[in-house]
Order: C-alpha cells, then structure tokens, then sequence
C-alpha cells in the first residue's frame, strides 16, 4: 500500500493564559484550528487562515524567524515543531499522513466567532494548564497546548 501524505498546517491559540480546542468533526479529537496547506500557499499562511476561519479570531504568529535574505530568498516563519501524524491506519498500513507544521499565536480575545460553514462557537473551548493536564485529549495536544502557553506568557514577558 502506497501511503498518501498532505501538508497541514495547525496553530495554538492563546489568550490569556489558556488555548482553544474545539472537537474536529471528522476525528472524534480535541484539536486546535488547522487544516490542509492549499496549493500556493505557505504553511505559516494555511496557520493562519485556518484560524481565521475557524475561530473568526486575529492571531498574531509567534515566530523566531531569523531576518536573512536575498535579493532572491527571504526567510519565512518556522513552525515550532513538525509532525507526522498517520490519519488513515488499515490492517496494520498506513495509508495517510499528515506532515503537520504546528505553530503558536496569540489572540486579542477568546470571542469565537467562526465562518458560517465552520463548527459553531459551541464546538470551542479554553483550555489552561491546569484544564490541559486533566483532559481528555491526545499526549501531543495536551504537550504542545501547554508548550504554546508558555512561549505565550514568555512573550509578554
């Protein structure tokens, strides 16, 4: 079996000391905003319209990206982790990843308001530490959620 792999792109949320998860429709998963990389797009810009999209919030990136260019190249914001999550396990195989870039943001506010063909503000939580290591979520959300609330505070610092 050939395995299929997509690139995605998610983004943690914070505000105020906590990050929004809301239940993904398809999974059955507490995830933060993200979805596909579309065709011409960079992932640091999927990030973002995915949370746009599906948060109606404003994030602003954290990102340590060096100033380095060129007349011809410039650097682009690194995600602060890659991962590679199997989406499609059968008899064993692996037949679709995800090669997800996951980055931090912060927001304004924790006023979901979402576009109208995204999942209601019902489907959206703040998550803080403390509610973090009690949840039902997956060991890598829950870890790089709390991870996202730090460099957050570090920030603001």
């Amino acid at each position: 079996m050939e395995t299929t792999r997509h690139f995605t792109a998610s983004i943690y949320l914070v505000a105020d000391g906590a990050t929004a998860l809301h239940e993904h429709p398809g999974l059955g998963l507490r995830l933060p905003p993200g979805g596909h990389v579309d065709r011409g797009e960079l992932p640091h810009e999927a990030a973002l319209r995915e949370a746009r999209e599906e948060t109606g919030l404003d994030p602003t990136l954290l990102a340590d990206t060096a100033d380095v260019s060129s007349p011809t190249a410039r650097a682009i914001p690194r995600p602060r982790h890659l991962m590679l999550a199997d989406v499609n396990v059968c008899d064993g195989e692996v037949g679709h990843q995800h090669v997800d870039h996951v980055y931090y943001a912060t927001a304004g506010s924790r006023d979901i308001d979402p576009d109208p063909d995204e999942p209601g503000p019902e489907a959206w939580a703040w998550y803080d530490p403390a509610d973090l290591r009690t949840a039902d979520v997956d060991p890598d959300v829950r870890e790089l959620g709390l991870e996202a609330i730090e460099v957050a505070a570090a920030a603001d610092a």
